[in-house]
């Protein structure tokens, strides 16, 4: 049973900042040489698409809510 839904936006935002993390960490390590104007395109387009990834998902639900009615809290909820 999930306790909050799955939201994917948030999913590639942290992905994306982890691996900007992990660059940067790598470089600090000395196990690879990372420019310092790398972040700048990883994170902006990291974020956009996770714009992008949370609208979609947004529309997708209130389009498959549309038609669900509900005549209150479940028998999980009602207590």
């Amino acid at each position: 049973m999930l306790r909050h839904e799955f939201q994917p936006g948030k999913l590639v935002t942290g992905a994306v900042l982890i691996l900007a993390g992990v660059l940067y960490a790598g470089d600090a390590g000395g196990a690879w040489e990372t420019p310092w104007f790398v972040a700048i395109p990883l994170v902006t387009g990291g974020l956009c698409l996770a714009g992008v990834v949370a609208f979609v998902t947004g529309r997708v639900r209130r389009r498959r809510g549309a038609g669900r009615t509900t005549d209150g809290p479940g028998p999980d909820l009602a207590s």
